[in-house]
């Protein structure tokens, strides 16, 4: 009888109902399906009775790639169509393709995504043959809708991309193997026929290939020594499989095909205009029976005007706009265009997109397998009472505390949903012994699907946490500032061997790091650590001792290298400098660091013009901070150039905002004379910078900063209340200086009398 090859459009109802209806015709010995040929021996379990959309995981790791990708299916994607099809026919079943982890699929994290830029240039010119936006609405133009000779019409459509579409190597690859498959199983099945489901793109080559060469089974290829992978079931959403939210499926709108799917065009787009008007209603836009004939005539209208039987899904959208939108819209509606639509849509646009792109949550049946870090995590939870709902408060220092935020923590770096920590500290430096965490009522799909995607980096929360964090140390090269992130979670999990191994690898690039923020970032959370975490049991570890003499000495010959002229203040360099600060004034005695070789750097980088204003004022209070005995007033007023003082002064207030609000050292009142004696253009140029430099300040201190500039001038009332301005102090300075620009134009024009006041 032959083989029988069926082309098709991944998530395509119309291909399903072609593949279901040659299935039940042909009765074929096997059904062979694009899919990874490593799950072939588990197919049985995507046939346990799962309410799609659902999806296999799979994952790959060796010593030099890590690899993670789903083949998704919903109710009408043809793959899932032929399977069930299939074994209602008493097919054998195969999964044909190279597994996911196979280098010939490394670039997709997707199997079933369309790379439709291989033939965008005919898919183009198709478009404007048939008038249409996109491939998605040529799509069902052609397809959906009204195809009677729907086989005819796919066969020539894929003729025509593969065509004028080269294969790349990958292809060629792939198809070489699943002709294999298709060769073997044709020889297997004597006089019955064999039916082979795969991506249309890929049809041409697989029927030319089919026709000659060995008939023997191919072998399933598997992961070279030392490599890990595999693969599971997870629940998947209508919202991952939507090509609006990002994923390019090829075909958006998933739950508007689930109902086309179920119930035709017709049905499709009744159900949907019920499900668009409650969607709106319920956000209390007023939607009226006129509205909703409306809707019905101008969607007929468009129907017949585009030629169809029935209603598309775009006749549908046109029509609803067309009713329901009365205003202009500033964005072109998201379904002419491909990918995730632009945040200022309309709001009852996004109302419509969100109709028809559907809530449907998978769900598996209860006796999927599933990676052991499923069952660990629930032993976890449930052992630490972790499995309920709720707020969550956590103390670190006693024993169930600190194993509970471990596992929190553990969760939360592997991208579990729904545990989220609302306070607690934030680097080693804090001295926070308390956690809130918010648990999210139980979502046991996106739970699930979490869970078993974490489960590719190890059985268990500790040991998956731990691949996880090993992970993204690997990723983060020589950026400081990330490993330092990576170095605190790995504290907060209990992850010992992962922060001595993130610990030596920023001391391993300290020496070539030229980045002073960053730097300053991975010190202050190894100092912290250092000093302060008996609790994470990271407190005197001379691993990391080690770092901070290295951090330290590395960012002093940095910023006496430090040249840029009057730039704004540098907050990631004001950082790393408060940093070094703390390491010379907790860290200098036990790590033998040179505090007078730092408060001589201290000195010359303050003095050295060419440095930028903010790193001078950070020096000068570095300097302070060790013990120099420098004349702040005197340095204020050296720097009260209107461009340099506001960035001068965050730098100091960086370092020791206490200068200011000792009354010995009497800068309040220069500051105050400085500001008053300022004019009225000097004042708006300085006037961002100074907000700035005052922002170091806590409420509190403000506070009393206020206090004594109204003692200082004599006045009565509340500091407090001088601080809560009723308007934006930018927003009066932009004001003052246009109303100045305004009287010198018309003083310029003549139009002002000699006292100011305008002339008769």
């Amino acid at each position: 009888m032959g083989v029988a090859f069926v082309g098709v459009r991944h998530h395509s109802p119309a291909c399903a109902r072609l593949v279901r209806a040659t299935i039940e015709r042909l009765r074929p010995a096997y059904v062979l399906v694009e899919g990874p040929a490593d799950f072939g021996s588990r197919l049985g379990e995507l046939l346990l009775g799962h309410e799609p959309p659902v999806a296999i995981f799979s994952y790959y790791r060796d010593a030099e790639r890590v690899h993670a990708s789903w083949s998704p299916f919903c109710a009408y994607s043809p793959e899932w169509v032929a399977l069930h099809a299939g074994r209602a026919a008493g097919a054998e079943l195969r999964f044909i393709d190279l597994p996911a982890w196979h280098p010939a699929l490394a670039e997709r994290r997707n199997r079933y995504a369309d790379a439709e830029r291989r033939y965008a240039e005919v898919t183009d010119r198709l478009c404007r043959e048939f008038a249409v936006d996109n491939t998605d609405v040529l799509w069902d133009h052609l397809f959906e809708i009204d195809a009677d000779d729907l086989p005819e019409r796919l066969g020539a459509y894929f003729a025509l991309l593969r065509g004028e579409s080269g294969a790349g190597p990958d292809d060629t690859a792939r198809e070489s193997y699943m002709a294999e498959w298709v060769r073997a199983a044709e020889a297997d099945a004597g006089d019955r026929p064999v039916v082979v489901v795969t991506g249309g793109f890929h049809k041409p080559a697989l029927e030319a290939l089919a026709r000659e060469g060995g008939t023997a089974w191919p072998g399933v290829p598997a992961p070279r020594d030392g490599a890990s992978g595999g693969s599971f079931l997870v629940p998947y959403s209508f919202r991952r499989l939507d090509a609006f939210t990002g994923y390019q499926s090829g075909m958006p709108s998933p739950e508007y095909y689930q109902r086309l799917w179920e119930g035709g065009p017709d049905a499709a787009a009744g159900a949907l205009t019920e499900a668009v008007v409650a969607r709106l209603r319920g956000r209390g836009q007023v939607v009226s029976t006129a509205d909703l004939i409306a809707a019905r005539t101008l969607t007929e209208g468009l129907t017949r005007l585009r030629g169809h039987r029935s209603p598309a899904r775009t006749d549908l959208l046109d029509g609803l706009v067309s009713a329901l939108v009365t205003s202009d819209l500033d964005e072109r509606l998201p379904w002419t265009a491909r990918g995730v639509p632009a945040s200022a849509s309309h709001p009852a646009v996004a109302e419509m997109v969100a109709a028809l792109s559907g809530e449907r949550v998978g769900r598996l049946h209860p006796g999927t397998p599933a990676p052991p870090l499923v069952y660990d995590a629930a032993a976890e939870l449930e052992r630490l009472g972790l499995d309920r709902g709720g707020r969550l408060a956590v103390k670190l220092t006693e024993k169930r505390g600190l194993e509970r935020s471990r596992a929190l923590h553990r969760l939360r770096v592997l991208g579990v949903p729904g545990f989220d920590r609302e306070s607690g500290p934030d680097t080693g430096a804090d001295l926070v012994l308390e956690e809130r965490w918010w648990v999210a009522p139980h979502d046991a799909a996106s739970r699930m699907s979490a869970l078993v995607e974490a489960g590719a980096y190890g059985p268990t929360l500790l040991d998956a946490a731990a691949a996880a964090l090993e992970e993204r140390m690997a990723l983060a090269g020589a950026d400081m500032g990330v490993l330092a992130a990576v170095l605190f979670d790995a504290a907060l999990c209990g992850c010992a061997g992962q922060s001595e191994r993130i610990a030596a690898g920023i001391a391993a690039g300290i020496a070539g790091s030229s980045d002073v923020a960053a730097l300053g970032v991975a010190l202050e959370v190894v100092l912290g650590l250092w000093r302060h975490d008996r609790v994470l049991g990271t407190a005197r570890s001379p691993l990391l001792g080690t770092v901070i003499e290295e951090c330290a000495v590395r960012l002093l010959w940095l910023v006496e290298g430090v040249r840029g002229g009057a730039a704004p203040a540098d907050l990631g360099r004001l950082r790393a400098v408060a940093a070094l600060r703390d390491a010379l004034l907790h860290a200098a005695a036990p790590l033998g660091l040179d505090r007078a070789a730092a408060l001589a750097v201290g000195r010359r980088v303050a003095a050295d013009p060419d440095a930028p204003p903010d790193l001078r004022g950070a020096a000068f209070g570095l300097a302070r901070s060790l013990g120099d005995t420098g004349d702040t007033a005197r340095a204020v007023r050296g720097a009260a150039s209107p461009r340099v003082l506001g960035d001068w002064l965050a730098g100091l207030f960086a370092l020791a905002r206490e200068e200011v609000l000792d009354p010995a050292a009497a800068v309040l009142a220069v500051l105050d004379e400085l500001v008053a004696a300022a004019g009225e253009e000097d004042f708006l140029v300085a006037l961002p910078a100074l907000r700035q430099a005052f922002a170091f300040f806590p409420p509190r201190e403000r506070e009393t900063i206020a206090r004594g500039l109204m003692e200082r001038r004599g006045v009565r009332g509340s500091a407090r209340a001088l601080l809560r301005s009723p308007a934006d102090p930018m927003a009066v300075a932009e004001a003052r200086a246009l109303e100045a620009r305004v009287d010198a134009a018309l003083a310029a024009a003549g139009l002002t009398g000699p006292t100011g006041d305008e002339e008769s």
